[in-house]
C-alpha cells in the first residue's frame, strides 16, 4: 500500500519536474505490454501520463501492473524522466516524459466499459446516457463542463463588478399557464392545490424591480413540459437579469460587454461590438427567420412586383390572393440535378409550401428553368435582376402566403448553405433582432397571444392600438442570436397597471381571470413600480455553441431524452400507494 497522498496531477507534469517524485491517482485509460516493461496511460481530469512498470524497478507490485485492465483506479508512486527522442508524443501535453513506477495499487477494479472511454466515439446516445458516469469520464465531455463552470464564473464575476447582487427565487411557484406547460407538483399539506416549478423568475424578478434591488441576476433552473429536440430540455439553465430605470440601448451594451467578456475570458476570442441591430420584420423578410444566421449572405427577395401580370397562372392566383413571390439565389449551383430540385420541393414541403420554381442561369446566360415559358426574354431578365444572379447561379423561389412564404425559404437558405458549404464553423455573428410584434394569433385558441410573454412593454407610439388592433403593436423586446441560435431574448417591462390591464385584455384575460393569476403583480405595481427591464441567456445554448457541439445534451451533466426520462436512473417512474394518498392524487386512466 501506497501511504504518501496524491501530490501531482497527470495532465499537469511537466518536463522541468525531471527527477522528481511524485504520486499520483487516476484511472487506466489504455495498458499495454512490451514484454517485459509495462506501459500504463493514467488518466485524470488534468489529462493523461505515461506510467512505466519495469520488473527492476516495480518490482513488488509488477504482478499488480500485469493484472490491471482498462478503467481500473489506480495509485502510482514513482519518479519523472524524461522520454527518449524517439518516443515522444507530441498529440499530448505530457508527450516529453513519463513516470517510472516504483509502487502501484489497485484502488478498484472495474468492469470492461460498454463503449470506449475515449472522444470521438461512435456509440448509440442512449446508451451514453444509460452509463452517463462513464461518458462523462471522456476528455471531451469533461471540458465541455469545466468551459461550463468557467462560464458561470465569467458572468457572475461581470455583474458583481457592475453593481448587480445575485437573488435566488422560488421554485415552488404559483401555476399561471400562459406559455409552454407547467410542472406540477401536489401540495401534501393543502390538499387538492399544486405548486408549479417556475418556466422563468420572470414575474419574481419584476417584483424584486419594484422592491428597490434595481440591478439584479441568477443563474437559475427552470422547467417547461414541452415537447423535446436538440436544443430543448425539460429542466434547463438560464442566466436572468432585470435592472431598473434603463431603455433598450442601456440592457443591449451591457449584454454586449458580457458576451466580449466570457468570451475572451473562457476561449480567447475577442468579440467586435457595438452588435448588428436588425428589426424583426427586416429579419423575416430578408432571411425568413427571427434569429438568422448571418455567417453567409444569401438573402431572400421580393419578386411580387416582377411577376405580376405574367402568363404564369399559379403566380397571379397566390398575388391576387394576398401572397407574395420570393426567392433565393444560390451562387454557383445551377448545375444541380433534377432528383435534387425534386427533393428541395420535398423540403420546402414540410415548411408548407405548395410548391418550389427554380430558374438555373447557364454558363453562357442562357436560362433552363420549367417556368421559362410562361415568361418573355424581357421578363425574365428582369427576374434574373432582381435576383443579382449571374451565369452558373440557381434560383429558387416559392409563391405562397407571406407567413409560409418566409419560413419556407428561410430553412432552405439554411440548407443550400449546408450543401454549397458557406457556413465558417469557427465565424462568430452576433445580431440583436429588436422590436417584435407584440402578439401573434392563435389559431389553435382564436385568439392573440404575447409573443414574447404578457408583461412586455409596447412602443409608446403603438399603445393606442393595444385594444383597436393588436396585430400592429409592436413591443420593445429584443433577442441575441448567435449563428442562427436565439441564446438570450429579453424586454423592457411593463410597470404601470393600467398598460398591464390592457396587455391582459388584448389576449383575452378577464379582469377576474388577471386578478386570480397576477393580482399580487398588479397590486405591487401601485406601490411605486420602477421603469425597468431585463433579458435571459439560455446557458446550456450558449455552452453548446462555444463549445462547438450539436446538441445541449452534450454540454449538461445528466440531460433527459427526447421523452423527457433520464436513462440513467429511470426517472420518472411510479411512486408507492402511500405517498399518492399522502398527497391526495390518483391516476386514471392510465393502461398497465
Amino acid at each position: 500500500m501506497i501511504s504518501a497522498k496524491r501530490n501531482a496531477h497527470c495532465g499537469k507534469l511537466t518536463a522541468e519536474q525531471a527527477g522528481q517524485s511524485v504520486v499520483l491517482c487516476g484511472w487506466v485509460s489504455k495498458r499495454r505490454d512490451h514484454g517485459g516493461l509495462i506501459f500504463v496511460d493514467l488518466r485524470d481530469r488534468s489529462g493523461i501520463v505515461q506510467v512505466v512498470a519495469d520488473p527492476d524497478t516495480t518490482a513488488k507490485d509488477f504482478k499488480v501492473a500485469e493484472d490491471i485492465r482498462n478503467e481500473y483506479v489506480i495509485k502510482v508512486s514513482g519518479k519523472i524522466r524524461l522520454r527518449d527522442e524517439a518516443t515522444v508524443n507530441p498529440n499530448i501535453p505530457t508527450g516529453k516524459i513519463e513516470v517510472v513506477a516504483d509502487a502501484i495499487e489497485v484502488l478498484n477494479a472495474a468492469k470492461t466499459p460498454p463503449f470506449y472511454i475515449q472522444d470521438g466515439i461512435d456509440t448509440d446516445e442512449n446508451l451514453r446516457l444509460k452509463y452517463r458516469y462513464l461518458d462523462l469520464r471522456r476528455p471531451e465531455m469533461q471540458k465541455n463542463l469545466i468551459l461550463r463552470h468557467k462560464v458561470t464564473k465569467l458572468m457572475r464575476d461581470y455583474f458583481d463588478s457592475r453593481g448587480f447582487i445575485e437573488v435566488e427565487t422560488p421554485m415552488l411557484c404559483k401555476s399561471t399557464p400562459e406559455g409552454a406547460r407547467d410542472y406540477l407538483v401536489p401540495s401534501r399539506v393543502n390538499p387538492g392545490k399544486f405548486f408549479a416549478l417556475p418556466q422563468s423568475p420572470q414575474i419574481f424578478k419584476q417584483i424584486l424591480m419594484v422592491a428597490g434591488m434595481e440591478r439584479y441576476f441568477q443563474i437559475a433552473r427552470c422547467f417547461r413540459d414541452e415537447d423535446l429536440r436538440a436544443d430543448r430540455q425539460p429542466e434547463f439553465t438560464q442566466l436572468d437579469i432585470e435592472m431598473s430605470f434603463v431603455e433598450v440601448d442601456d440592457i443591449l451594451d451591457m449584454m454586449e460587454g458580457l458576451m466580449q467578456h466570457i468570451f475572451k475570458g473562457a476561449l480567447d476570442r475577442d468579440i467586435k461590438a457595438p452588435f448588428l441591430r436588425m428589426t424583426w420584420d427586416d429579419a423575416m423578410n430578408t432571411y425568413g427567420s427571427d434569429k438568422p444566421d448571418m455567417r453567409f449572405e444569401m438573402p431572400l427577395f421580393d419578386l411580387s412586383e416582377t411577376v405580376k401580370g405574367s402568363d404564369f397562372k399559379v403566380f397571379n392566383s397566390i398575388l391576387e390572393s394576398c401572397g407574395v413571390v420570393k426567392g433565393i439565389t444560390v451562387k454557383g449551383d445551377a448545375g444541380i440535378a433534377r432528383r435534387e430540385l425534386d427533393g428541395l420541393v420535398e423540403f420546402v414541403g414540410i415548411y408548407g409550401a405548395k410548391g418550389l420554381a427554380w430558374i438555373q442561369v447557364q454558363g453562357d446566360g442562357s436560362i433552363k428553368s420549367p417556368i421559362a415559358k410562361f415568361f418573355s426574354e424581357e421578363q425574365m431578365a428582369k427576374i434574373v435582376a432582381a435576383a443579382k444572379a449571374e451565369a452558373n447561379d440557381l434560383i429558387l423561389m416559392v409563391a405562397d402566403k407571406w407567413a409560409t412564404t418566409v419560413q419556407a425559404l428561410g430553412a432552405l437558405r439554411i440548407e443550400m448553405a449546408k450543401r454549397m458549404n458557406l457556413i465558417d464553423p469557427d465565424k462568430l455573428a452576433f445580431l440583436w433582432v429588436i422590436d417584435f410584434p407584440m402578439f401573434e394569433y392563435s389559431e389553435e385558441d382564436k385568439r392573440w397571444v404575447a409573443m414574447h410573454h404578457p408583461f412586455t412593454m409596447p412602443r409608446e407610439e403603438d399603445l393606442d392600438k393595444l385594444m383597436t388592433d393588436p396585430g400592429k403593436v409592436y413591443a420593445k423586446a429584443y433577442d441575441m442570436v448567435l449563428n442562427g441560435t436565439e441564446i438570450g431574448g429579453g424586454s423592457i417591462r411593463i410597470h404601470r397597471r393600467d398598460i398591464q390591464k390592457k396587455v391582459f385584455q388584448a389576449i383575452g384575460l378577464s379582469d377576474e381571470e388577471a386578478e386570480t393569476k397576477f393580482g399580487f403583480m398588479m397590486g405591487a405595481f401601485e406601490y411605486g413600480a420602477p421603469p425597468h427591464g431585463g433579458l435571459a441567456f439560455g446557458l446550456d445554448r450558449l455552452i453548446m455553441i462555444m463549445a462547438k457541439r450539436s446538441s445541449i445534451r452534450d454540454v449538461i451533466a445528466f440531460p433527459k431524452t427526447k421523452d423527457a426520462s433520464c436513462l440513467m436512473t429511470g426517472a420518472p417512474d411510479l411512486v408507492v400507494e402511500k405517498q399518492m394518498r399522502e398527497l391526495h392524487i390518483k391516476t386514471v386512466g392510465l393502461k398497465k
